[in-house]
C-alpha cells in the first residue's frame, strides 16, 4: 500500500481517538495491524510524530485560554513595600507563579508522566506491539467507565485547580503508559476524581495533552535523529506532513463533538464501544488470527 495512504489512514486514526478515551494508542496498533504495516523504527516513530498535528488543534481551538497570563506586575515596588530578604523574593515568586498560574498548573501535571516515560521508554515500546494488552484494557477500561459518572459525579464548577490537583491528575496521566488505557480517560478521570466538572476535567486533558505529546515527539525525533535516522526522516517526510495536516484537521472536529457529547451524556457510550472492540479482538485472537505486529 502507498506510504502516503497510510499517512492519511493513521492521521485519521490519530484525529478520532487521540482526544477522545478510546485509547489513540490502541487503535493506532490495531490500524497498523490490519493495514500489515510492519513495526519499524520509522512507523514507531512516526506514530508518535503524527500526534503534533493534534497537538495543534489544541492550541488553535483554545487559542485565548492557552496563551493567557494572569494580570500581575511582578516586580511591583508596592507589594514588596516594607519587606526585606528572603521574604522579599518570596513575595516575587508568589507573583510570577500567580502570573503564570496556567503553565505552572500544566507543568507540574505533566512532570510524573516526563519521569516515568523517560525511564521506562524501551519498556513501553515493547509494550506497545502487543494487541493483547491493547484488547485487555480497553476491555477493562470501558467498564470503568460504565460506572464512572456515577463514581465521579460530584463535580463542581466552582472547584479550584491547585498544584495538588494537578499533580494528582498527572499520575493518572501515567497511567495511559499502558497501552489501550488512553491518556484523555486517565486524565478526565483524574480530573473528575479532584471534584471538576466533566467538561473542566475534559479540557485540562486537552491542555496537558500539548507538552505531554510535544515532549514524545520531539523525544521520538531525537531518539531517531540519534540512532542515525535522519536519512529515513527526511526521505519519508511528505508522509510526516501529510499525516500531522490530517490528524490536525480530523483533531479539531472530534474535540468540538467531544466536550458537546461528554457535556451531556457522559461517557457510557464510550465504555461500551471500547467493549465492543477489545472484545472482538480478544474473540480473533483466541480463535487464532494472527494480529501481532511483524
Amino acid at each position: 500500500m502507498d506510504l502516503n495512504l497510510i499517512a492519511v489512514i493513521v492521521g485519521i486514526v490519530e484525529g478520532l481517538t487521540e482526544f477522545l478515551p478510546v485509547s489513540s494508542t490502541g487503535h493506532m496498533i490495531i490500524t497498523q495491524n490490519m493495514l500489515g504495516v510492519e513495526s519499524t523504527d520509522f512507523v514507531k516513530a512516526f506514530t508518535v510524530i503524527i500526534q503534533f498535528g493534534a497537538i495543534l488543534s489544541v492550541v488553535c481551538l483554545y487559542w485565548n485560554r492557552f496563551f493567557r497570563l494572569n494580570p500581575c506586575k511582578i516586580f511591583d515596588a508596592e507589594a514588596v513595600k516594607g519587606i526585606t530578604g528572603v521574604a522579599k523574593w518570596k513575595t516575587y515568586g508568589k507573583r510570577f507563579l500567580y502570573k503564570f498560574d496556567f503553565y505552572w498548573k500544566l507543568l507540574v501535571a505533566f512532570i510524573p508522566a516526563a519521569i516515568l516515560g523517560f525511564l521506562f521508554s524501551d519498556k513501553i515500546d515493547e509494550m506497545l506491539e502487543s494487541v493483547a494488552i491493547v484488547a485487555v484494557m480497553l476491555v477493562i477500561g470501558g467498564i470503568f467507565m460504565l460506572f464512572c459518572d456515577k463514581i465521579f459525579s460530584k463535580g463542581s464548577e466552582d472547584t479550584v485547580l491547585t498544584e495538588r490537583k494537578a499533580f494528582n491528575i498527572g499520575l493518572f496521566q501515567c497511567i495511559a503508559m499502558i497501552p489501550g488505557v488512553s491518556r484523555s480517560m486517565a486524565t478526565i478521570v483524574g480530573g473528575m476524581a479532584q471534584k471538576l466538572t466533566r467538561k473542566d476535567a475534559a479540557e485540562f486533558s486537552f491542555f496537558l495533552a500539548v507538552p505531554t505529546m510535544f515532549a514524545a515527539t520531539g523525544y521520538k525525533v531525537l531518539k531517531l535523529f540519534l540512532d542515525g535516522g535522519t536519512e529515513i526522516l527526511v526521505n519519508n517526510m511528505p508522509a510526516l506532513i501529510i499525516g500531522n495536516v490530517v490528524a490536525f484537521i480530523v483533531a479539531l472536529l472530534a474535540i468540538k463533538f467531544f466536550i458537546s457529547f461528554v457535556t451531556k451524556y457522559g461517557f457510557k457510550a464510550f465504555g461500551w464501544y471500547r467493549i465492543i472492540v477489545g472484545g472482538t479482538i480478544l474473540v480473533m485472537l483466541l480463535l487464532g488470527y494472527n494480529l501481532e505486529i511483524g
